[in-house]
């Protein structure tokens, strides 16, 4: 088996990491990274091979994982494309559809992925797509790779992806801004820096943990915390008055809607 990136950021550098660490000999992996500090930090701490532009070494790739940057996609896979004849491609740049993808590089089997942040540290979660002439096989280790950086969740409608981009791959900024905000508060009620941290980030994780554990609904455990006439009633009750709820909401929609208008500004472009 044999698996290229194409781009060896952040993304690229946590699912690479992921599969070595998984088993996957570090000879199977084939790294085109620009940056040759970048390319060569790889090299030091996988063991992986690669160069700073597309050339014979992606030839006989199982997978080519284009992790790079929405507007240098197009770019990147006109570079790749003499060398993509075997094998299919798999995108984690966000709002290109596959159509788009499959025409810049001249491979019909693509699978798009919308990964999140929290991959980096192995525990993120991915929303996949394929077109129905996918080889199951190539779907399988689609899967595998991005199984590398957490859990992952296929739709048969690549439409749906721009839902994935505003719920989880946006979604870590939502909940950086909620932690902020109650750092914030607790910062105003004379704590220090240090410990509205440590309290604001705890509670999230810790919250998040119980919901991702209990078999009973988040709305459950949320009334469980919530005493009639208590302090936490007040809050939220603040809160309803205020609209939160249904702003929130508006405001992953406003997520979701300009993940469609870039997939038609680059299906335009195509």
């Amino acid at each position: 088996m044999k698996i290229a990136f194409v781009g060896g950021g952040n993304m690229a550098s946590a699912l690479i990491g992921g599969l070595v660490r998984g088993g996957l000999p570090a000879a199977s992996v084939w790294v085109v990274e620009v940056d040759p500090d970048r390319l060569a930090t790889l090299k030091r701490q996988y063991g992986v091979e690669g160069s700073t532009v597309a050339d014979a070494g992606l030839r006989g790739s199982d997978a080519i994982v284009f992790a790079v940057k929405p507007q240098q996609m197009r770019e990147a896979c006109s570079q790749c494309r003499p060398w993509l004849s075997e094998g299919f491609v798999l995108t984690i740049a966000a709002g290109i559809p596959a159509a788009a993808v499959a025409a810049w590089c001249g491979q019909a089997q693509v699978v798009r992925a919308m990964p999140n942040t929290p991959a980096l540290i192995g525990a993120g979660i991915t929303g996949m797509s394929a077109g129905a002439g996918l080889d199951p096989s190539a779907r399988d280790l689609a899967q595998h790779i991005m199984a590398a950086s957490g859990r992952v969740v296929w739709f048969d409608d690549e439409a749906m992806l721009d839902a994935v981009t505003a719920i989880s791959a946006s979604g870590p900024a939502y909940v950086f801004y909620f932690i902020e905000a109650l750092a914030a508060a607790a910062q105003s009620m004379g704590m220090s820096a240090d410990q509205a941290h440590i309290l604001s980030v705890t509670t999230f994780l810790g919250a998040s943990r119980l919901a991702a554990e209990s078999d009973e609904p988040v709305e459950v455990l949320r009334q469980r915390v919530t005493s009639k006439g208590g302090t936490t009633a007040a809050a939220l009750d603040r809160k309803r008055a205020d609209g939160l709820h249904q702003k929130f909401i508006d405001a992953v929609f406003a997520a979701r809607d300009r993940s469609v208008e870039l997939a038609r500004i680059y299906s335009a472009n195509a």
